[in-house]
């Protein structure tokens, strides 16, 4: 029973971090212009990032206030501008994370989409975070290219 078990988990985890997914990336100046992190003094600026390896072969679809922003994959993040007021971030995966963010004119949001092993494929957390930790989770990740 147990090396049942562990050869299904085995089998479990090669799946999620194996295969490469791929998605339209920006180009390098994009990507480097959207680690200046300089906002427009009447928007903001959502950065939703996932720096880890892990669930390598799979894209997970982003949505804001409802609609389709772009798809992640591992090392990639988004950058999406908003103006101020209520924005609803939902991440797709085995489940829905949904994260409502209420955000200012001028500033930085960092998003971190932690991915995390499922029962049938992976699953997601959306999760702010402090400045620090999200310019350095960029910075080790590329842009991709907004729907």
């Amino acid at each position: 029973m147990f090396k049942q078990l562990t050869f299904t988990a085995l089998l479990a985890l090669t799946a999620l971090t194996g295969g490469c997914a791929s998605v339209k990336m920006a180009d390098e100046s994009q990507d480097a212009q959207a680690k200046t992190f300089q906002v427009a003094p009447d928007k903001a600026h959502i950065y939703v990032y996932r720096n880890e390896s892990m669930g390598a072969g799979v894209k997970m679809p982003v949505a804001l206030n409802g609609k389709p922003v772009g798809q992640t994959v591992a090392k990639s993040y988004l950058m999406l501008s908003v103006p101020a007021g209520q924005q609803t971030l939902v991440s797709s995966a085995e489940n829905d994370s949904e994260l409502k963010l209420t955000t200012e004119a001028g500033k930085n949001y960092f998003v971190w989409q932690e991915v995390k092993v499922g029962f049938i494929k992976a699953r997601n957390s959306l999760q702010v975070v402090d400045d620090q930790t999200g310019r350095a989770g960029v910075a080790e990740s590329k842009l991709i290219q907004a729907q």
